[in-house]
């Protein structure tokens, strides 16, 4: 059963949505009253027709066990409590809001991917329409750059109710390390995609530690990054993936290191870095990297 609203912008209005699957719990854009809907068979079979342009997964990334998490209960529950936080530090966030600035034009449509109560968008540019997906309701539904948002667990479910070649831009902010299957989420976003289109993965040191996969637990800042290269690879049609890094300054000559347990169990949850948050983000587009004047 799908519940979802109707104003300021009608649902069977919008030009790249189509109706969600059961699996979709909820899909907002404002307080109006609810409405309930269901699929039929007939409609069902459409959405199949846009699963199958979904980019091609040339190889697998992680094993089986790189796909595994320390909580092996449903993300759904983990989530269930909003959290209205940031999980990364001012200096981090404001790197991430000038690249969005620099790469994002303002007629573009864009997904938020796994997003939250903010998207870090720069505040003077008015996109022309920003959806949003994520598993907490209450933080979407306070997202003040979300004209709607869809609720949904990648982890269960890799398809987006998103019409093909219907968006020029897919962000995901600090959210990358929770995919269990990375592969075919990367493949869906290429489908969904306009050709030139672009998606932008950015992340820190920063985690829940129990809710991340193993393979990016267990690895290290340089393999992280060379993870998420290896997910835009391993889709046939995205270009060479770009990196960006910016790291905190060093720490000054002779400056005591905290040794305490407490300091080295917030270093490995990610919650210490010695300094500003370090910034990682990935880049890539579909078939070509289009060229603005």
């Amino acid at each position: 059963m799908l519940i979802f609203h109707t104003n300021p912008k009608p649902w069977h209005g919008h030009p790249y949505i189509y109706a969600p699957t059961n699996n979709t719990q909820t899909f907002f854009s404002s307080s109006m009253p609810k409405i309930e809907n269901s699929l039929n068979e007939e409609e069902e079979g459409k959405q199949s027709k846009h699963y199958s342009s979904a980019g091609k997964i040339k190889r697998l990334v992680l094993t089986q066990e790189g796909r595994t998490k320390l909580n092996a209960y449903p993300d759904r529950e983990f989530y269930a409590y909003p959290r209205f936080v940031t999980h990364v530090d001012d200096a981090f966030i404001s790197t991430l809001t000038n690249l969005y600035r620099e790469k994002l034009r303002p007629e573009w449509e864009i997904l938020d991917l796994m997003s939250s109560w903010v998207s870090h968008l720069p505040k003077e540019v008015t996109y022309k329409s920003v959806v949003g997906h994520g598993l907490n309701a209450q933080e979407l539904v306070k997202n003040p750059r979300l004209d709607y948002f869809f609720v949904k667990d990648l982890n269960q479910d890799q398809q987006l109710q998103l019409e093909t070649c219907s968006l020029d831009a897919v962000i995901c902010t600090v959210s990358v390390q929770y995919l269990q299957q990375p592969e075919k989420v990367f493949a869906e976003v290429f489908r969904v995609l306009r050709p030139g289109g672009m998606l932008i993965v950015s992340f820190s040191n920063r985690l829940f530690y129990e809710k991340a996969i193993s393979t990016w637990r267990e690895g290290t800042a340089y393999s992280r990054v060379q993870l998420v290269v290896q997910y835009f690879q391993c889709v046939e049609g995205f270009t060479q993936p770009e990196t960006i890094r910016k790291l905190p300054a060093p720490a000054p000559a002779g400056a005591p290191e905290d040794k305490s347990p407490l300091s080295w169990i917030m270093r490995l949850l990610g919650l210490l870095s010695g300094g500003s948050d370090p910034f990682y983000a990935v880049i890539a587009y579909k078939n070509f990297k289009p060229i603005y004047e």
